[in-house]
């Protein structure tokens, strides 16, 4: 708020400087860390001269910055210590460690402190270290899902060669809440344990499917794999077959995943269905 006159002193005590007592002169200036200072009154004060305390008003003055004795000072006169008070209504900022819990209302934080939403990654919150505050990012603590990612083909694959490991080329991105999904590859971004799924669907191009695999790749390996179908059988061309594979992955911020598949066709190519062939996943930890 705005003062009429001399803002008052808030705040801790201050001692003066040293004064060095001038043979027949009453008036000083007072200073502290050679600043000049100015009391609220000399009822802010406390002064000592020869050992003895002063009475404000009647053995000193002050004016402004200037403290004035009742008579002129000699050699032999020793100013032991001026304290400024400073505001007595006003105790200032607390010593360090002396605000305890029983000391803090308990309607500090509220509704008008409460978040409404989410917390961005970038809101922080404390925490105690072994009994140290720190601050970390709330993207840092859980509680959210992300990154998460579903993709889909978008078009058929097709002349996918018979019984061999291929890449599926996934175009589609249905949800990719972090942009982590890039080039047929996700990589994380983040390091945690992550759920993905992913699932192949493929029919004969002109014969029937007998075999068909899945498999999510692991930093260009294959890491997980399903499998399903039977050598010895085979479906007619137009039945699309399908096959799914899951599982926990623990990941680091640059593995990446992919998704390949395999599939044996009686005769003649392969073509990976554009919308029941799939790859995606969270954070869950």
């Amino acid at each position: 708020m705005g003062y009429i006159g001399k803002q008052p002193i808030v705040g801790n005590f201050q001692v003066c400087d040293a004064i060095s007592v001038v043979n027949g002169q009453a008036a000083y200036t007072m200073q502290v860390n050679s600043t000049n200072v100015e009391p609220e009154t000399a009822f802010h004060m406390l002064v000592s001269l020869n050992g003895i305390l002063q009475k404000p008003g009647s053995s000193f003055t002050i004016s402004g910055s200037t403290i004035t004795f009742a008579s002129n000072l000699v050699t032999n006169d020793v100013i032991d210590f001026i304290i400024l008070l400073g505001d007595v209504l006003n105790i200032g900022a607390p010593s360090d460690d002396t605000v305890t819990a029983a000391k803090l209302n308990n309607t500090m934080i509220s509704g008008l402190t409460a978040l409404t939403s989410a917390p961005d990654d970038t809101d922080e919150f404390l925490i105690s270290d072994a009994g140290t505050l720190k601050r970390i990012d709330a993207s840092l603590v859980g509680g959210g899902n992300t990154p998460g990612f579903h993709v889909t083909l978008g078009s058929a694959q097709t002349s996918i060669s018979d019984d061999t490991w291929t890449k599926v080329n996934l175009a589609n991105e249905v949800y990719d809440s972090d942009n982590k999904f890039a080039s047929n590859k996700f990589t994380p971004g983040i390091a945690g344990k992550y759920f993905i799924y992913g699932v192949l669907t493929a029919r004969g191009a002109s014969d029937g499917v007998r075999e068909r695999s899945v498999a999510i790749y692991k930093n260009g390996s294959g890491f997980m794999y399903g499998y399903g179908g039977d050598r010895g059988s085979e479906m007619t061309s137009n039945d699309p077959q399908t096959q799914m594979v899951s599982g926990i992955f623990d990941l680091n911020t640059t593995d990446y995943l992919e998704l390949y598949g395999k599939v044996n066709v009686a005769s003649g190519n392969a073509t990976f269905d554009a919308t029941y062939t799939f790859l995606g996943g969270f954070l869950v930890g």
